[in-house]
């Protein structure tokens, strides 16, 4: 029996960079083939952080009924109380601002918060007049994290503004934010209902500074809309921030989403949001409807490490140095084994994932992809991340269809011959 599926259906079955990307990271590749996964976004197991939480697991397991009560209770669909309370008590004392319980929410990983904030603030609007209207999400920089392409509900929901590039004599470039694009935009269209920017930035860990973040947050003010700021990478934990200029930034124009994915617990699916009290109650009542409540366990088990702020202190002194050199050897690598080449490494500000830009390809990265595979080398095309952009070919500077992205957080042997044969199908490629 054939079966029929609804638009949205279609749209959420259909072929996509995210879908793509996860299968990669979980299949098997042909018998006989090595592996060198380049491509996922698996954090690295950091010692330190993974002893902090096998403490905590330890605690709980210790505690009468603790282990009982974590696996056969509900939490509230906004979240486990005592995890809401230590983190609003932690970002009001840590950074004075203006945070109390009612303004956290958790949801089943931060992709669920983003896919519950798009379409709350994006698709058909019908006002109290009755008309109705249509509004979208605004990407200010692209590229921008794969992730969010395929979320909305319904289509053309998505808008992003290409980046200003500027190169360096290192064989480094790095992307800006064309306020003066971004700000005719906003000036010219009344259908934007949100912004959102991933900081730092997942493909090319590029970091907005502290003014950029500022800028963006006073637009938002100005034009009535949310700023969405995906966290995941960023301050004060898991702390894979590699400039000063970049302090935590939270107003009431602001979504800031933070995750405990990256900081060693991904497959808790734990998800962070801080926004003013009526958007996280929304995201509350939407994640009751969609996934009845939120996971207890990454909530029980950091509980403890968010009160006392050691798991700031795992991240600065142990996850932020340990990301660090290992993003530092791999450009030593590309550079070591591209040597003679016109490539170009987005600068690693932050995040675990390298950008290469290779000027002279003859082929597309998606060619290029399938070439790697057949070698074991397994990346993610650049392609995937120029979404909501009119013509990417035309306006993305010629880095459309000429990028990989590069998770480098693997064991040191698989990354450096990863590299190896990727720089080595490459020149047979230019």
């Amino acid at each position: 029996m054939n079966h029929s599926f609804s638009d949205f259906g279609r749209k959420l079955t259909g072929h996509s960079g995210i879908l793509q990307l996860m299968d990669d990271l979980g299949r098997p590749l042909p018998e006989g083939v090595t592996p060198y996964r380049l491509g996922g976004g698996n954090p690295a197991r950091v010692p330190e952080a993974e002893a902090m939480f096998r403490r905590e697991m330890e605690r709980i397991m210790a505690e009468e009924d603790g282990f009982e009560k974590l696996i056969s209770l509900y939490d509230p669909p906004q979240g486990r109380i005592g995890f809401i309370d230590a983190m609003a008590s932690f970002l009001s004392t840590t950074y004075g601002w203006k945070v109390g319980p009612e303004n956290i929410a958790i949801t089943n990983g931060s992709q669920s918060a983003f896919f519950y904030l798009f379409n709350l603030f994006s698709g058909t609007f019908t006002v109290s007049d009755g008309s109705v209207r249509r509004k979208k999400i605004l990407f200010p920089l692209v590229p921008e994290y794969v992730g969010y392409a395929d979320q909305g509900l319904e289509s053309d929901t998505m808008v992003s503004i290409p980046a200003r590039c500027q190169y360096y004599d290192d064989h480094s470039f790095k992307y800006f934010i064309d306020f003066e694009l971004l700000e005719s935009h906003l000036e010219n269209h009344d259908d934007v209902g949100a912004m959102c920017v991933s900081r730092p930035t997942n493909p090319t860990g590029n970091v907005l500074t502290d003014s950029e973040i500022h800028h963006l947050a006073a637009l938002a003010s100005k034009y009535g809309i949310p700023l969405f700021v995906d966290n995941a990478y960023g301050l004060p934990f898991p702390d894979i921030v590699f400039i000063d200029d970049a302090a935590p930034y939270w107003d009431e124009s602001v979504v800031l989403s933070m995750s405990l994915s990256k900081i060693g617990l991904p497959s808790f699916r734990t998800g962070i949001i801080v926004a003013k009290p009526e958007i996280a109650a929304a995201l509350s009542n939407v994640n009751a409807i969609a996934a009845l409540a939120s996971g207890s366990g990454g909530q029980e088990i950091a509980r403890n490490c968010i009160a006392t702020g050691e798991i700031v202190q795992v991240a600065k002194n142990y996850v932020q140095p340990f990301y660090q050199k290992k993003s530092q050897q791999a450009v030593a690598w590309i550079h070591e084994f591209f040597a003679g080449g016109d490539f170009w490494v987005h600068r690693s500000e932050g995040a675990i994932f390298l950008w290469l830009y290779l000027r002279d390809l003859k082929i597309t990265t998606l060619e290029l992809y399938k070439k790697l595979k057949e070698r074991g080398v397994v990346t993610v095309p650049g392609e995937y991340f120029f979404f909501g952009v009119e013509d990417p070919v035309a306006q993305c500077h010629g880095h459309y269809d000429k990028c990989l992205r590069l998770n480098y957080s693997g064991p040191e042997d698989e990354v450096r011959e990863g590299l190896r044969l990727l720089a080595e199908i490459y020149k047979e490629n230019r």
